[in-house]
């Protein structure tokens, strides 16, 4: 449904057949990193057609502050913006790959804010959809470098963003540019702005989020990552919802197929596993990002604490994002296994392995603290990796129910994770009855796409390594619909299930220095093993 409520009512984002225009916000460096990033997207969105391009630019004209600019267009100083956006015949004759519209801009007669109103009338009229632009709200636009007028257009730009987030159920993506060179462009001011409405504008009216750091001044092709990145989580963002129990592109009967391995990644920064990724990808179809294990989650503790002034220029969020951009990036030349995720109808992904988001608690076999503050903030992080756009979101199934209910709502009204429901049993046997109850319990009162359960043995005299297999098929019988069920034994005694285990079972690798936990196998041993003991 492509039509816009009125304002009186409360829009959401529709995953199905949207067709509304995607919206970028934040603040860009001297790299121009929003409308760069716009342009981009807009000219894949549409199959990077000109022609198509050059018709959408006919049909928009100035009206009300509108910032139009074709993608040949030289925007460096915007101090030129009223004449850019001014439809000359010799404009209108250039090549156009792609649309950014700006909410912001400068004339002769000095700033201006877009009217949300009028972007929602351009809706109606079907002049902007999903492939004819993309909106820029630039809270650092020229506009901004104007102290008179900057509280001003602080709030109006706020209003705009909050509008169409919450009124016209736009898809929106804060691009949170963080320079790492004192000498980016981004002045001192900016990021001051930038930190006073992080919180209450740019978190709060955006769904997903893109982290940049140097990329959009560097003279090598890095940029080329984030427009995929970006590419990538639009890709992920408009896929139709996972079904409990489906099938098809975005489901775990796929994604936690039979014979799937994903690998558990331990390193606290990931470019320690560059030396290591080439050979890993070649056996696994997921990546496990292990937020816990990570020197930036330590740091996160560290900071959300304030008993401590170590952390205080670091920003560990935003630290946390990036480096599973980097893991995505380090895969994408080496993803021989990844699925074909569609792109907006203009075409596939196929080079973005998927990653399992994971934030594991102290006495469920991780690091994370595990008292009250601790889950609080674990929640807070989970909610991190819906917004990065995980494809399979880990959700631990024994904490606070209210949070818990909140991270589910969200998960499924605004994102298009799959939810793998977990439990681990971590020094202490179960019963078969009890570990049936972990299963059902991970079910998450049937909103898990999939149940992963990990027991402990105390000894293997009666085949007790094959408790959790047993204990997953008994479960499958007793809840409907079917969902995936993995089911593990922690331990050098554990490693029989790994081979028992038929879906979307964890592995190490033979070229990796250590193993993230006692008794895991490489892909390769699971396979000979089922081969050897008769396992489909």
């Amino acid at each position: 449904d492509a039509e816009v409520e009125s304002s009186s009512k409360k829009s959401s984002f529709k995953f199905d057949n949207y067709d509304k225009p995607i919206v970028l916000l934040g603040l860009s460096s001297e790299g121009n990193e929003l409308q760069r990033l716009a342009l981009s997207l807009s000219a894949s969105l549409v199959g990077n057609n000109p022609q198509t391009m050059q018709s959408t630019l006919d049909k928009l004209e100035r009206s009300q502050g509108a910032l139009l600019v074709a993608e040949d267009d030289d925007d460096e100083d915007n101090e030129d913006a009223a004449a850019e956006s001014k439809a000359s015949d010799e404009q209108q004759q250039q090549q156009v790959a792609g649309i950014s519209l700006s909410a912001v801009g400068l004339d002769e007669e000095g700033p201006f804010v877009l009217d949300a109103g009028l972007i929602g009338e351009l809706i109606r009229e079907k002049t902007l959809s999903l492939t004819s632009g993309v909106v820029v709200l630039d809270f650092n636009h020229a506009a901004f470098h104007n102290k008179e007028f900057e509280v001003d257009l602080i709030r109006a730009l706020s209003s705009v963003a909050k509008q169409l987030y919450e009124e016209l159920g736009l898809l929106s993506v804060y691009v949170n540019v963080q320079p790492d060179d004192a000498d980016s462009g981004m002045s001192d001011k900016a990021k001051e702005r930038k930190d006073m409405i992080e919180k209450d504008v740019l978190i709060p009216f955006s769904d997903y989020e893109i982290c940049v750091k140097n990329e959009g001044t560097a003279d090598d092709s890095s940029w080329d990552n984030i427009e995929w990145e970006l590419q990538r989580m639009i890709g992920r963002a408009l896929l139709a919802p996972p079904v409990v129990g489906g099938t098809g592109t975005n489901s775990a009967d796929l994604m936690m197929g039979l014979n799937t391995f994903f690998l558990s990644l331990s390193f606290p920064h990931v470019e320690d596993a560059s030396p290591y990724i080439e050979q890993m990808c070649l056996d696994v179809d997921s990546m496990e990002y292990r937020v816990d294990l990570l020197q930036a989650a330590k740091d996160y503790l560290t900071k959300a604490s304030g008993d401590d002034d170590s952390c205080n220029d670091k920003d560990p969020r935003f630290d946390i994002l990036y480096q599973q951009q980097r893991l995505r990036f380090m895969c994408r030349p080496n993803a021989q296994r990844a699925p074909a995720l569609p792109f907006a109808g203009s075409g596939i992904i196929d080079d973005a392995l998927p990653i399992v988001y994971t934030v594991r608690t102290a006495h469920q076999a991780g690091t994370w603290p595990d008292d009250e503050e601790g889950i609080k903030h674990m929640f807070d992080l989970l909610e991190l990796g819906l917004r990065s756009g995980a494809e399979v979101l880990d959700v631990e199934s024994a904490w606070d129910a209210k949070l818990t209910d909140k991270l589910m709502k969200r998960a499924k009204d605004r994102h298009t994770s799959l939810i793998l429901g977990s439990h681990h049993v971590v020094g202490e046997e179960v019963s078969m009855d009890e570990a049936i109850e972990l299963y059902r319990q991970c079910r998450m009162d049937g909103r898990a796409h999939g149940a992963k359960v990990v027991l402990s043995i105390n000894g293997n005299d009666n085949d007790e390594d094959q408790l959790a297999y047993k204990a997953s098929i008994a479960a499958a019988k007793m809840d409907k619909p079917e969902i995936p069920n993995i089911g593990l034994i922690l331990g050098e005694d554990g490693s029989y299930s790994r081979i028992l285990n038929p879906r979307f079972t964890p592995v190490t690798h033979e070229t990796l220095p250590f193993k993230a936990a006692p008794g895991q196998l490489t892909a390769a041993e699971i396979m000979a093993g089922g081969l050897f003991s008769g396992q489909d």
